[in-house]
Order: C-alpha cells, then sequence, then structure tokens
C-alpha cells in the first residue's frame, strides 16, 4: 500500500467520524426534553470536548439543520430538521412498519398476531401472522369492531381524549358474546388498568373461545397509532397470556419507536391519559 492510499483511508476515517459526530449531536437534541440546548450541555452528553461541538454545530447550521439563538447563545434543531421528520412521517405505514414484528411475535408466541387500527367508535384487524401449528385462531380483516369489546378494542378505548371516552361510554354498550364488558363503571377500572399497565386482556369478550392481549403502538405524537395483539383458543391461551406478554410488549416499543414515537421526549405519557 503507497503513501497516497494511506491518506485516502486516513481522510476517509476522519469523514466517517466526523459524520457520526453530527449524527450524535443530532440525535441528542431529538431526544431532549428541552426546545433549545448549550455547548456545553451538548459536549458533557458525547464527552466531546466543546471546540469539537462548536465546529459540529456549525457545520449543521450551515445546512439549516440546526439553527443558533443570539439572545440566549443556544441551539435549537433548523427547518431542514423538520422537513427530513416529516419526509419520513409521510412515508408511514403502520402496517408496514409491523409486518416483520407480527411474523417474529407469531413465531416466538406459536400464536396469532394481530394488527388494528381505529375509525372512528369502531376498530378493524388489518392484518394477522398465524402460526403453523393444527388448532389456531383465525381473524376477519376489515370487519367492525365496537371499542368495549376485546383487548385490542380496549386499548384504544383505554386512550381515547376525554371527551371522545366519555361520549363512547355514554353511548349503547352491546353485548358481543355473554362475556363482553357492559358496565360503565367496570369498564372505567378496565380502562385505567389498561393505561397503567400498558396492555390489555381478554377472555371470551370478542370472541366466546378466545382470549387475547394487546398492547398499544403510538406515533409521533404520543397518540395509539395501532394496536398489536397475540390471541389464542381460551383453554389454552389463559395459561400462556402471561408469557406472551414481554414479547408483546416488546415488539409494539419497536414498533412505537419506527413510527417516531420518542417516550423521554413525550414525558412519558401518552396522549389520553385523562380518558
Amino acid at each position: 500500500m503507497n503513501d497516497d492510499e494511506d491518506l485516502e483511508r486516513a481522510g476517509l476515517g476522519q469523514t466517517i467520524a466526523t459524520v457520526e459526530r453530527a449524527a450524535d449531536v443530532l440525535v441528542v437534541f431529538a431526544q431532549s426534553q428541552e426546545p433549545t440546548l448549550g455547548v456545553t450541555q451538548i459536549a458533557n452528553s458525547l464527552s466531546l470536548s466543546k471546540p469539537a461541538v462548536h465546529r459540529i454545530l456549525a457545520s449543521l447550521r450551515s445546512r439549516d439543520l440546526i439553527e443558533f439563538d443570539s439572545r440566549t447563545r443556544r441551539y435549537r434543531l433548523g427547518p431542514m430538521s423538520l422537513s427530513i421528520g416529516l419526509s419520513y412521517l409521510s412515508r408511514v405505514d403502520v402496517r408496514y412498519m409491523a409486518q416483520d414484528e407480527l411474523a417474529q411475535l407469531s413465531a416466538v408466541t406459536s400464536e396469532t398476531a394481530t394488527l388494528s387500527i381505529r375509525n372512528g367508535y369502531h376498530r378493524y384487524y388489518i392484518d394477522q401472522v398465524r402460526p403453523h401449528r393444527e388448532i389456531v385462531m383465525s381473524v376477519q380483516i376489515g370487519v367492525p369492531y365496537p371499542l368495549h369489546a376485546g383487548s385490542s378494542s380496549k386499548v384504544f378505548l383505554a386512550f381515547l381524549p376525554g371527551e371522545e371516552a366519555e361520549r363512547y361510554l355514554a353511548g349503547r354498550l352491546d353485548k358481543v358474546t355473554k362475556q363482553t364488558i357492559t358496565s360503565v363503571a367496570t369498564l372505567r377500572r378496565d380502562m385505567a388498568k389498561i393505561r397503567e399497565r400498558g396492555y390489555a386482556a381478554s377472555i371470551g369478550e370478542r370472541q366466546s373461545d378466545a382470549a387475547s392481549v394487546a398492547a398499544p403502538v403510538f406515533d409521533h405524537e404520543g397518540k395509539v397509532a395501532a394496536v398489536l395483539s397475540v390471541c389464542g383458543p381460551a383453554d389454552r391461551f389463559e395459561a400462556e397470556a402471561s408469557d406472551v406478554l414481554p414479547a408483546l410488549l416488546a415488539a409494539a416499543a419497536r414498533v412505537s419507536a419506527r413510527m417516531g414515537y420518542l417516550p423521554r421526549r413525550q414525558g412519558g405519557s401518552p396522549a389520553g391519559e385523562g380518558a
């Protein structure tokens, strides 16, 4: 290897390191709960020198990724960062984002994994992955279900904004099965537990012979964009539910992250908590 090649490799390595540091600075801004940051904060967070941070910020400012407030001497994300974020969000498809997680969830639990969305006061399955075993649950795609029947529905109900939840609870709550909860007081207690635990459970509430657990998928605003669930025959799944939960919650968290949800940025309290 000659001297020119050595110099070229050294230059490439330095460029990669610079890009990585610039990306780290942007991540610090994205994850911070403060709208502006100072050089010392950034330097301490990344264990970098202040001159190095100044150079990175200057480069990011030249691309409008960072803005400088001359009055406070602090920095904030710039308009190009917003443009990149909006470009990403415009391409977000929750079904696409969740498809690998559904397949993995079904494989790990050996049960049916589903994805649901909400439209108004109804919930719809939009995807499912079934395991390779003799007796499995299967759901109907695109069929509307009320928000008080079944674990996936109850997750949506639990995280509805307060006024929407009250309007729903003031309406007619029909029984889908003998086990469907129609008592407003019981539903309120269930909703509070769902928000506290981060998941819902159901035994025969939507389908008599089925049981399930479900967890919310949050979007970049902290709202429930979809719900992941795992379901199976009630006589088998009831004993499996607690073992399934860790995989379900981890999958929902990963899909939420892909949807742009940042728990620390949202303050740890998803939208609709007053429901």
